[in-house]
């Protein structure tokens, strides 16, 4: 990859990736009710899940989402539908004292396939590969694209959970938490309106 390449990939990288999203919204949520500790699996998950999953695009994936455009269409709604229900389990997300003994943060593999219905996170994928990898048609471009997207992806992330976990100390009360939570489930649910304006924007 050119220098050209690699620097325009690190900065998209970096901006698709500390601007709000499904991912940043779910982690401050979960720092905020879990803590750093018990979110860092929820974390790697995202990151490490969002870089599988652009090397697998990379590798032929997009070619069959320009064959087969319905395919994109299904797990767009599907995406829609799971993050609607994630919304729901994050407004009712019960204060920590008060919480089910099962109540925990997402797995590293929950992460990880979360990333499949994500829409954001695939359209960054999708981006990123059609974009900056070489035109040379090596499966190392697309390689490169993940890791160098994943290396920037990660520390960015994080810092939504770090977040959460600084407003910690603010939501001591129920109610506050309560509040907190109220608001990370309507980001995410308005976190979707690119995604559904996109599909039903009439064709140019």
């Amino acid at each position: 990859m050119t220098y050209d390449l690699i620097s325009g990939l690190v900065l998209f990288a970096f901006v698709s990736s500390i601007t709000p999203g499904p991912n940043n919204i779910m982690l401050m949520a979960s720092g905020a009710n879990f803590g750093l500790g018990r979110t860092a699996p929820h974390m790697l998950g995202v990151s490490l899940g969002h870089a599988g999953m652009t090397l697998i695009l990379g590798l032929g994936l997009v070619q069959l989402f320009h064959t087969l455009p319905w395919l994109r269409l299904a797990l767009t709604a599907i995406s829609v539908v799971y993050l609607l229900w994630l919304a729901w389990k994050v407004a009712n997300a019960a204060p920590p004292a008060d919480a089910p003994d099962d109540a925990r943060p997402l797995t590293f593999l929950q992460a990880a396939g979360f990333q499949w219905v994500n829409p954001k996170a695939i359209y960054m994928s999708i981006y990123a590969q059609t974009n900056f990898a070489p035109d040379d048609g090596s499966w190392l471009g697309a390689v490169a694209v993940a890791v160098i997207f994943g290396l920037v992806n990660l520390p960015s992330v994080a810092s939504w959970a770090w977040g959460g976990v600084q407003l910690r100390r603010w939501l001591d009360t129920p109610g506050a938490l309560r509040a907190f939570n109220l608001t990370m489930a309507l980001l995410l649910i308005l976190s979707l309106y690119p995604i559904i304006a996109t599909l039903f924007a009439p064709a140019p």
